[in-house]
Order: C-alpha cells, then sequence, then structure tokens
C-alpha cells in the first residue's frame, strides 16, 4: 500500500493506493474515512488498482475551512485520477461517495466504468434529518469534540439493529473513526452534504453508464424509498437490496458487498 496526499480544488487529499490493474476509486460516508473500505481493497487489490480516499475534511485529508458543492467533489475525484495517471475507474460510493458518484458519472462520462452507489440519495435532506444533523454538530461543539455520547449516536444513524447486535467490530470502527473526527472541519461537509443537498434526479437521468443502486433494508438515513427513487432516475440502473445491513454495507456485509462489486465488473467486462 502507498499513502499519497494529492492536492485537489477542495484541497489536500489522503489517499490509499494498492494493488495493480484497473482503478476502483472508494468514496465513503459522512464521519467516515477511506478505512471503510478495508474489506474491499484486501478483495480487490490483487487485480486493480483500488484507491480509498479519506475525503475533504475527514481522515488525514486537509481540514475544510468552507463548503463546496457535489460538482466540486467530482471535480476533486478528477483531480485524483489525474495525479494518479489513472485514465478511468470503477467507483463505489458509501452515502456520501454514492451522491458524489452519481455526480461523477453524469459530469465525467469518459473517466469512469461500472458505479456501485450503496446508501445514497437524490433527493433533498427531509426537515428531520436537517434537525438531526444540526443537533449533532451542535453537540459535538459544545463538547469540543465527538466524544461517546455523540458517537453512540452516529452508530445508531450508520448502524441497523442486526450489526448493532450481531457485529461487535464493525461498531468499534463506527465509534473510533467518529471519534477522530475535527468538529469544525466536518460541520461544513454536513452541512454541504445535508442541510445545502440540491435534488440530483433530473442529472442522475443524464446517466449512461452502468450503475448498481445497493440499499441497506435497515438503512434508517435513506430507507428505502429514496434509494428507490434514486434507481428509478437513472436509465438501466439495477437496484439491489441487502437484508440485515444498514448504512454502511461494506462494512457491515463485506462479503456480499465483495461479490456484487464482483458481478458487476464481470456483467460489463
Amino acid at each position: 500500500m502507498e499513502a499519497r496526499d494529492v492536492d485537489t480544488r477542495l484541497g489536500r487529499l489522503h489517499v490509499r493506493v494498492s494493488g495493480s490493474g484497473p482503478g476502483i476509486l472508494m468514496w465513503p460516508s459522512l464521519l467516515m474515512d477511506g478505512t471503510l473500505w478495508d474489506a474491499q481493497v484486501a478483495h480487490f487489490a490483487d487485480r486493480f488498482t483500488t484507491v480509498a480516499v479519506d475525503p475533504p475534511g475527514h481522515g488525514r485529508s486537509e481540514p475544510l475551512t468552507s463548503g463546496f458543492t457535489f460538482d466540486e467533489c467530482a471535480g476533486a475525484a478528477v483531480d485524483l485520477l489525474d495525479a494518479l495517471g489513472l485514465e478511468r475507474v470503477h467507483w463505489l460510493g458509501n452515502s456520501w461517495g454514492a451522491m458524489t458518484g452519481g455526480v461523477f458519472a453524469a459530469r465525467h462520462p469518459d473517466r469512469v466504468g461500472v458505479s456501485v452507489l450503496m446508501n445514497g440519495t437524490a433527493s433533498v435532506a427531509p426537515r428531520r434529518q436537517r434537525v438531526e444533523y444540526g443537533l449533532l454538530l451542535a453537540s459535538a461543539r459544545a463538547l469540543r469534540g465527538i466524544r461517546p455520547p455523540l458517537t453512540r449516536s452516529v452508530v445508531k444513524a450508520f448502524l441497523g439493529p442486526t450489526s448493532r447486535r450481531d457485529r461487535p467490530e464493525a461498531v468499534r470502527t463506527v465509534l473510533d473513526v467518529a471519534q477522530r473526527n475535527d468538529v469544525r472541519s466536518v460541520s461544513h461537509a454536513i452541512r454541504s452534504v445535508v442541510s445545502l443537498r440540491p435534488d440530483h434526479h433530473d442529472l442522475f437521468s443524464s446517466i449512461r453508464t452502468p450503475v448498481v443502486v445497493v440499499a441497506g433494508r435497515e438503512d434508517a438515513t435513506f430507507p428505502l424509498p429514496e434509494l428507490e427513487a434514486m434507481a428509478a432516475a437513472i436509465p438501466d440502473a439495477e437496484l439491489v437490496v441487502l437484508e440485515d445491513a444498514a448504512h454502511l454495507v461494506a462494512l457491515e456485509v463485506p462479503d456480499v458487498v465483495n461479490a456484487l462489486v464482483d458481478r458487476a465488473l464481470a456483467r460489463t467486462g
């Protein structure tokens, strides 16, 4: 594995590059970093060049000092590809990564192969979600960081009852990564990805590259109807619903996700 810091239009992004062959870029959810994809990197790096991204303001990437648009996120991905010498990649995205992946496929179809978009949405944030994340940030600021009571809220939002009960390693991972976040930095990301998120249905209807939309049946953040609407907006998209998983399916059921991605890549050559 090679760890690199790459200058992009959204600041310096930290990436972990492994393997060789065709590229797979992996962009995680809010409050998570590139380690979300450890199981996918381990599975695909013998055949692909895997690029696991710490997204803007998260992990070892440069802290954010202002908000951004999804077009800027997609542009930052182009900056990454150019810096790494990758003409084209397959895209694995979770939540924020899924929404960015949809924008990337729509805006840069010549740079993407198969997109597997997990636990995302094409809809604006409902008032309930905006309020919940606003309270999350207010509590974090009051505590001068994401402390255990707050990370428990993140666990409840991201992991369903099956994972909270039966997958202690997934719970530990979410707790560990969430509490390492810089609250001031991720607040800009939360505002951009949640509060100011635009409706993307029309944009996603212009996608002409292969897309698989993946939903976790237990996802409380983006319930199944949102994923169904997202998939319906994308021409010829396939919708796959994973049982006993919630918002972080790549972490919760990695073997299932790996097999699903293998099938998607095999079908499209």
